[in-house]
């Protein structure tokens, strides 16, 4: 090859010449259609645009000064948008669309991560590995693809397991007045799936950073933290943020339901994200309704708790269990948002201020506590004593009222007070203590073969706790049968409580001598 005026070119340079050529031959120019706008103005989280004609709902927006924004309202003329990140958006910034929605990392790399709902970590342990990007938003299941509930999601906490059963794919609402303990049910039965391959996700919308950062660091002690993935928009994000939050943690969650995986997630909690909703909608001049929040509120919701079910096995065979919280004020269930989130769910366990201040832990009020579904998914031999303790437990409820005045009672009546004492007792539990299941249902089996008649029920803690042992120790084979689903026979029965008491037996203080020396050869 030469130059056009004759001389030779070395070989190097020759080889350059036809790359260049070439490139000029392969070369297509494309057009592209790029939307800028204009920021008209800004506020507390919001930003009202001009100039974008053609965005689109839940678009992503580029701010001129590295910011992210969310499409989210859209008028003649101008479109209202949530501030996700940059603090230093201004009115007369440029605004760009990018044509895509909101999406999320998804996969394994998220378990025992901190994130923010961005898919961005707040750990300091890197960057997030990720398989996919899921969109934020995505439609429910058909009905078609979901399967009833059939298989349980255990707690551990001896009163839920019992009495309002949980089934996996389930919506079970937590409410109660502040400082009741509903995060710690839910906490509770996170740790309970460290042994049965339920995979957690827990979604923190608008609560303090040291409260979640105490959170994980009790996760993370007591093992819990490597099959959970934490969602936190805290309560200094902004409100766009903390809307957003429960969308991208469910989308996280569906990625683990689509491979076949049982997934529980914890939403703490839908009051506040409701707050933010209303507070952006204000912003943003939608008009008020009840409470002032807008119409679609319930829309809000629905959407969102619509996606937990559980999943045919031709479609993948996974399940999403949802537990969210919701915060009642002076007990009011009947408020907007909890009776919204009521017709949702599944069913709701409501957690009482009397019950807490009189140290029934937890506090659930099971007369005001349901389950709809759960129940067909609980184990059989649990169903087995289930009922007669909730009678028992509901007879109590109504004798007590009437013992509180000094009332004569009978002694079939007196009997039926004294075992509602008793069952109280073991319904009791302490925090992130959960119980496996085959021995709460030893437990119930001894307070209702009246085991524990003849003790206080200062006592009762103690020897229910020397029974459970007793059950695993002696017969694990009974245990595994259970656990498998197998009934509980009257023979199986009769041996469990022989097994007990045997063990409570051993277990009695028995005096020494007239000194009042004590020899103990068990727990109490």
């Amino acid at each position: 090859m030469t130059k056009p005026n004759g001389v030779d070119l070395p070989e190097r340079a020759r080889q350059a010449l036809a790359a260049v050529s070439a490139a000029r031959r392969d070369m297509r120019a494309e057009m592209r259609v790029e939307e800028i706008g204009t920021v008209v103005q800004t506020g507390q989280g919001v930003a009202r645009l001009q100039g974008l004609n053609r965005a689109k709902l839940e678009e992503i927006l580029l701010f001129e000064r590295e910011g992210q924004g969310l499409v989210f309202d859209l008028s003649v003329g101008e479109v209202g948008a949530i501030i996700l990140t940059g603090n230093d958006v201004g009115a007369g910034d440029e605004v760009r669309r990018t044509g895509r929605v909101l999406d999320v990392p998804v996969g394994s790399g998220l378990l025992g991560r901190v994130l923010n709902p961005l898919g961005q970590p707040l750990d300091e342990l890197g960057p997030v590995v990720h398989e996919e990007r899921w969109p934020v938003e995505r439609p429910a299941p058909p009905i078609m693809h979901r399967d009833p509930v059939a298989v349980p999601l255990e707690t551990g906490i001896k009163v839920v397991d019992a009495l309002v059963p949980i089934g996996r794919g389930q919506r079970q609402l937590i409410l109660g007045d502040r400082q009741t303990g509903k995060t710690a049910v839910a906490v509770d039965a996170i740790l309970n799936q460290r042994e049965t391959g339920v995979i957690a996700v827990y979604c923190s919308i608008g609560q303090s950073s040291s409260a979640v950062a105490r959170l994980v660091g009790t996760l993370r002690e007591r093992g819990a933290l490597g099959h959970t993935v934490m969602v936190v928009a805290a309560g200094e994000s902004g409100p766009g943020l903390q809307y957003i939050a429960p969308y991208a943690a469910t989308s996280i969650a569906e990625y683990f339901m689509a491979q076949g995986r049982d997934v529980l997630i914890v939403y703490d909690d839908l009051t506040r994200h409701a707050r933010s909703y209303r507070e952006l909608s204000l912003l943003l001049r939608r008009p008020p309704g009840r409470e002032a929040f807008p119409g679609d509120i319930f829309y809000v919701h629905s959407r969102l708790l619509e996606r937990s079910t559980r999943l045919r096995d031709e479609h993948g065979g996974g399940s999403l269990t949802a537990l969210p919280i919701v915060e009642t004020e002076a007990q009011n269930m009947a408020a907007y948002i909890p009776t919204n989130i009521i017709s949702i769910t599944d069913g709701q366990i409501y957690l009482s201020p009397e019950l807490f201040r009189l140290g029934v832990l937890p506090a659930v009020d099971v007369g005001k506590s349901v389950s709809r579904v759960g129940g067909k998914a609980q184990l059989p031999a649990y169903s087995h004593v289930a009922g007669a303790l909730r009678l028992a437990h509901s007879q109590f409820t109504e004798l007590e009222t009437f013992a509180r005045f000094g009332t004569r009672l009978d002694p079939e009546t007196r009997q039926r007070l004294d075992r509602g004492y008793r069952v109280r007792e073991v319904l009791k539990q302490a925090q992130y203590r959960p119980v496996p299941v085959v021995e709460q249902i030893a437990a119930m089996v001894a307070v209702d073969d009246g085991l524990f008649d003849d003790l206080e029920p200062a006592e009762v803690a103690k020897a229910e706790s020397v029974a459970r042992e007793a059950m695993a120790r002696e017969l694990p084979e009974l245990a595994r049968r259970l656990r498998d689903r197998e009934r509980l026979t009257d023979e199986n029965r009769a041996e469990m409580t022989r097994v007990m008491r045997e063990a409570l037996q051993r277990a009695t203080i028995v005096d020494a001598d007239d000194s009042g020396e004590e020899e103990a050869s068990g727990e109490y």
